[in-house]
């Protein structure tokens, strides 16, 4: 490390120090650092692995690739911003990957859509293969505040490698093993059985979901993707699925009602389920014609679904027209995603008495502000779930709603512990608080809600300090503060970190032959790497040595070629001696010189 870099650490540990030693300092830091109150999941991002099964077996247990649609429908059905999707192919090894991917436009989706469509089937089944996959790379993605999941389609039978070695019992241990971990992790697994043969190992399925928290399902029909896919993601975003119905295609334009409940809804998602090809138009409440697609609407097709996705729609009645194929038959679902949080206001005290009466008081937010047009509240009714945490008994305190405020009174029954959560439904939507603790076994003080007088300060001083103690405190602080902040950015600078992955294949020139591809995960890196280390130090491809990688900007990587070899684009040569930009999906061709090999790269992110 630079000298520089040591001297300015060891300023900044000076100050920490000195900052740690001042009176009250201690107190002052852990005051600052208060938990303010946790909030719930509603409208958290999503980290979600879609896992499918693409061995042969699945030829007959899924025929028409429904696995394939529902993930591409999946991605589809998420926000336009925010989520991030990975994807694992499997069949007894990893076919094909790709990391956590920030979908934060339509090219992004449908970047990971065609990775999608691109999947081939191979031979052997083994389920703890992929799923020790996808929890790694829910690992290594690992962000504060997202909601991670797994999604895993498959028809839950294993079909091992003789040749291998591996026996079922290994197999079994090694998914007992991993679902353990997903339980330990917190990341509930939805499986979608796909049962198109009839042979369908559903017990298996379900142990995964039940075990992990999630929910387990079966199909064989399109039809039932949309209701499926739609409970998954209603239970992390804290939505109610909407059936707008069926209708039966005539080859005219038929109206079909969509109601928007209210100004808070960000995205109203209509999937349109259907084997042959819909056109569709839509009408806002003002009778007005909307351009389909344009800047408020957005479209995705698929070979048996369209989804039709509302930006901000304007609250009211919209008018869906669809045209389809004569006696075709047309599944049409509505799931929202709204902007509104549910909030309880903090109880007065949280230890009590059996015969207190606890003031609930919850109101909705929306960005983080609170609501104060009742309007925005709309139809909403609430209740207060009170759970007994020593007897496991549940019971129901319904609230009054009073302009955008739902309040009620909760009487402690009795000298027991109790979790209290707030929950306001409608049709298409629901919120919870998140829980809170109330201490009734009448060890603590009872239910005054009088706070104690605090003892007045005396000879000048504050809590016990002098004043030029505090101004002291307050300016190490700030000095220390931007010292971090400074330090921060420098080693972000020098110890930046990739993302994506990177797939590789050597063919040697003189027999033709072609390795397997090989998939480097880019995330272990920081600030550089050259393509010998990802060769594994092959000493006949020293020469990759001189061509260097080192981060771009928005997730795409450089590539710096100070070596003889050449480089080729979709069969153009590209100078890299001073850096080339590469993006998801660019494909490279690299001639080594002194050996007659070639380098096949392909950039995932």
């Amino acid at each position: 490390m630079h000298v520089r870099t040591f001297k300015f650490m060891h300023i900044l540990l000076a100050m920490a120090i000195i900052v740690s030693l001042l009176p009250g300092a201690r107190m002052t830091f852990a005051a600052a650092s208060g938990n303010s109150g946790a909030s719930g999941t509603a409208g958290s991002n999503i980290d979600a692995v879609l896992l499918l099964d693409v061995s042969n077996s699945m030829k007959s247990s899924d025929p028409q690739k429904l696995g394939n649609e529902a993930m591409k429908l999946f991605i589809d059905m998420l926000p336009a911003q925010g989520d991030r999707v990975g994807v694992v192919a499997y069949t007894d090894q990893i076919e094909r990957e790709k990391a956590l991917t920030s979908l934060n436009s339509a090219d992004s989706k449908a970047s990971l859509k065609r990775f999608i469509d691109d999947l081939n089937r191979g031979p052997y089944t083994d389920i703890s293969i992929g799923m020790s996959e996808a929890i790694s790379i829910l690992q290594d993605g690992a962000r504060q505040g997202s909601e991670p999941m797994i999604v895993l389609f498959a028809d839950g039978n294993n079909d091992l490698n003789s040749n291998a070695g591996k026996t079922n019992s290994q197999a079994d241990q090694q998914l007992k093993a991993a679902v353990d971990n997903a339980k330990k992790l917190g990341y509930p697994v939805y499986t979608v059985g796909l049962n198109a043969d009839g042979k369908l190992n559903q017990q298996a399925l379900a142990n995964i979901a039940s075990e992990t928290g999630g929910k387990s399902f079966v199909t064989s029909s399109a039809d039932e993707l949309p209701q499926i896919l739609s409970e998954i993601f209603a239970a992390h975003q804290q939505v109610n699925v909407v059936p707008v119905g069926s209708i039966t295609g005539n080859g005219q334009f038929q109206n079909v009602k969509i109601n928007i409940p209210n100004a808070s809804v960000k995205e109203a998602n209509i999937s349109i389920m259907s084997s042959q090809k819909v056109e569709v138009k839509l009408i806002d409440p003002n009778g007005k014609a909307v351009a389909v697609p344009s800047d408020q609407v957005n479209v995705s097709t698929s070979k048996s679904y369209s989804l039709v996705k509302l930006l901000n729609p304007q609250q009211g009645d919209w008018t869906l027209q669809v045209k389809g194929v004569d006696k075709d038959k047309i599944d049409i679902n509505l799931i929202f995603n709204y902007s509104l949080e549910l909030a309880l206001e903090p109880l007065a005290n949280k230890s009590y008495s059996k015969g207190d009466k606890i003031d609930i008081s919850a109101y909705m937010t929306s960005n983080g502000q609170k609501l104060t047009d009742a309007s925005q509240v709309g139809s909403l009714k609430a209740v207060l779930n009170v759970t007994d945490l020593d007897s496991g008994a549940k019971s129901q305190v319904p609230l009054t709603t009073k302009g955008t405020q739902f309040t009620g009174t909760f009487e402690v029954p009795d000298n027991h512990r109790y979790q209290l959560v707030v929950r306001a439904e409608e049709q298409s939507f629901y919120r919870e608080t998140a829980p809170v603790t109330v201490d009734a076994t009448g060890t603590a003080s009872s239910g005054s809600t009088t706070p104690a007088t605090p003892t007045p300060a005396d000879d000048g001083k504050i809590a016990g300090l002098s004043l030029i103690n505090w101004i002291i405190i307050v300016l190490a602080i700030i000095i220390l503060g931007v010292g971090i902040w400074f330090l921060l950015r420098f080693l972000k600078q020098r110890n930046r970190g990739f993302v994506g992955q990177m797939v590789i294949e050597i063919r040697d020139e003189n027999t033709g032959e072609k390795s397997y591809p090989q998939y480097k995960k880019l995330n272990t890196f920081r600030g550089r790497f050259n393509l010998h280390q990802l060769l594994q130090l092959a000493p006949e491809l020293k020469e990759t040595e001189q061509i260097i990688f080192t981060p771009g900007n928005n997730d795409r990587l450089l590539i710096r070629n100070g070596a003889e070899s050449g480089i080729e684009k979709s069969g153009r040569s590209i100078d890299a001696s001073k850096g080339y930009e590469l993006k998801s999906g660019d494909r490279l061709t690299i001639a080594l010189r002194q050996v007659d090999k070639t380098i096949l790269l392909e950039y995932l992110n």
